[in-house]
C-alpha cells in the first residue's frame, strides 16, 4: 500500500482535494499538497503537472489529481516519464487501473463523482495492487515504450 500521495487540483476539484486530503491524513497517508489552495479560477496544467511529477521524481509513491472532467489533467499527468495516469469514475475502474495498468496517478473528475465515491474511489486505488503475468508483461512494454520515446526526444534537442 503506498503511503507517500502527491495531491492536485484546479479551482473545479480544489472542494474535492480538500475532502480526500482530511481523509488520506487520518488513514496516515503522507500527503504533498500542490495546491491550489482556493476555489478561485486558476489553470490546471500547473497543479496537473507538479502532482505528478512528484511521481515521476519518486518523490511520492502515487498522485492523485482532481479537476472537473479529469480530461485535462490525465493528459498533463501522462506527458512525465515514469508516470501511467488514469481517470476513475467507478471503484471498478479504480481496481481495472491499478491491478492491470500499475497506474501511479489517479485522476479524478469532480463534476462526474460525489464525496464519497471519489472517497471509495482513492481507498480502494490506493490499497489495490498491481497484478504479474500479463497485465506486468504490458506495463513493461508500456516503459519500454517510453524509454524509446524520452531517448529520442532528448536526441532532438
Amino acid at each position: 500500500m503506498a503511503k507517500s500521495v502527491a495531491i492536485g487540483a484546479d479551482h473545479g476539484g480544489f472542494d474535492l482535494k480538500e475532502k480526500i486530503n482530511k481523509t488520506l491524513k487520518k488513514m496516515r497517508y503522507k500527503i504533498n499538497d500542490v495546491g491550489t489552495f482556493s476555489g478561485e479560477s486558476c489553470d490546471y496544467p500547473a497543479y496537473g503537472f507538479d502532482a505528478a511529477r512528484k511521481v515521476s521524481e519518486g518523490l511520492a509513491e502515487r498522485g492523485i489529481i482532481i479537476c472537473k472532467t479529469g480530461i485535462g489533467m490525465v493528459i498533463i499527468a501522462n506527458k512525465l516519464p515514469g508516470v501511467r495516469a488514469g481517470v476513475c469514475n467507478s471503484v471498478n475502474d479504480a481496481v481495472s487501473a491499478r491491478q492491470h495498468n500499475d497506474t501511479n496517478v489517479l485522476v479524478l473528475a469532480a463534476n462526474k463523482v460525489s464525496a464519497k465515491k471519489a472517497l471509495d474511489i482513492a481507498k480502494v486505488w490506493l490499497k489495490t495492487k498491481a497484478l504479474k503475468g500479463r497485465h506486468a508483461r504490458r506495463v513493461r512494454q508500456i516503459r519500454d515504450l517510453e524509454k524509446k520515446v524520452f531517448k529520442s526526444v532528448k536526441r532532438k534537442k
